[in-house]
């Protein structure tokens, strides 16, 4: 990373900033001292999960060229996280929506050679590893060439390995800088945790706290708890991507945590921190995803000597403590 005095030199485009990871970037570049940040989300201003005024805040619809060519104006480097995505209930049953997400990476990267930007980011997802390699709960960590040959998750996995082709190649032929990192289940406070577009951390929580302001201690859990994941907190996300933008990484590599459970064990560690034990029901029927997934961190570690390392508990402590607020605020059951 680099020093204050120079971030304070450097001038940035966050796109879909106005959802949880952009949100969070946007506010950690301003810790580090970038003075010149434009932010971009779809979103009107008053629905972003976070907006601070001493960026450039724009409402833009990125899947457009001319507004692309808008957002880069005058930018250094580039941070697409643009995306219209949710969690595992989203993705399923919205695969054509998530497809056409490559315009916005398209039409960006389109803006950022014309604008003759340094360095573009590209937030990439595991999503694109292939599925015969995810069968097994017990999984092994996914390395970074575990994704070919390709078989990834229809509809949004197939459009981010495509998308992560299209960075390789505007660095071949037109010398952009890209850089792509493949985020393994991404959570934390200020992000979605009702109305379907949440993911697996924020949804148990939600239900956790439901239960616990309700009286009725019971919790439905998606699929029979036995699928595991890894799960990365939203500081060491963003710590990443800055990391990752600035080295000599060319090829699309892991952020996520190594720390593997499953859905049953993740709801154990909310029910202990909210003090109460749950009674349980699977629903068997519902969108679930892979049945293992795992983040190999070999190439990160080698290359940056870093790892995301804020443990699941800590995090989800954090989490679970902005969720029932807002909950408690709000009067949610």
């Amino acid at each position: 990373m680099n020093n204050k005095k120079a971030n304070s030199k450097r001038s940035i485009l966050i796109t879909g900033a106005g959802g949880f990871i952009g949100g969070h970037l946007v506010k950690y570049f301003l810790k580090q001292g970038v003075k010149r940040i434009r932010a971009v989300d779809i979103k009107p201003l008053a629905e972003w999960y976070q907006l601070d005024e001493r960026a450039q805040n724009l409402n833009l619809d990125l899947r457009d060229l001319a507004n692309c060519r808008v957002a880069v104006e005058g930018v250094d480097e580039v941070y697409n996280l643009a995306a219209d995505m949710g969690g595992m209930g989203f993705i399923e049953t919205h695969k054509a929506l998530c497809m056409l997400n490559v315009l916005i990476n398209t039409h960006l990267l389109l803006a950022a050679k014309e604008a003759a930007v340094k360095r573009y980011f590209y937030a990439s997802s595991a999503c694109v590893y292939a599925l015969d390699k995810q069968k097994n709960a017990d999984i092994t960590g996914l390395k970074e060439s575990d994704a070919y040959p390709a078989n990834p998750e229809d509809g949004y996995g197939w459009e981010k390995l495509f998308a992560e082709r299209m960075c390789r190649h505007f660095s071949e032929d037109f010398a952009l800088e890209t850089r792509a990192a493949r985020f393994h289940n991404v959570y934390g406070p200020h992000g979605a945790y009702d109305g379907g577009r949440e993911k697996a951390p924020a949804a148990i929580i939600r239900k956790v706290v439901a239960a616990k302001m309700s009286g009725k201690h019971e919790i439905e859990i998606w699929g029979d708890g036995l699928q595991s994941r890894t799960f990365m907190y939203i500081d060491d996300c963003v710590k990443g991507i800055d990391l990752i933008m600035h080295s000599d990484i060319k090829e699309p590599i892991n952020l996520g945590r190594s720390e593997l459970v499953t859905v049953n064990e993740l709801v154990s560690l909310v029910e202990d921190i909210a003090g109460l034990k749950l009674r349980r029901t699977y629903k068997l029927d519902a969108p679930k995803g892979v049945r293992g997934r795992s983040s190999d961190n070999t190439l990160i570690k080698m290359h940056l000597n870093w790892e995301p390392s804020i443990s699941l508990r800590e995090g989800m402590k954090k989490t679970y403590e902005w969720i029932e607020g807002e909950m408690r605020k709000g009067g949610d059951e």
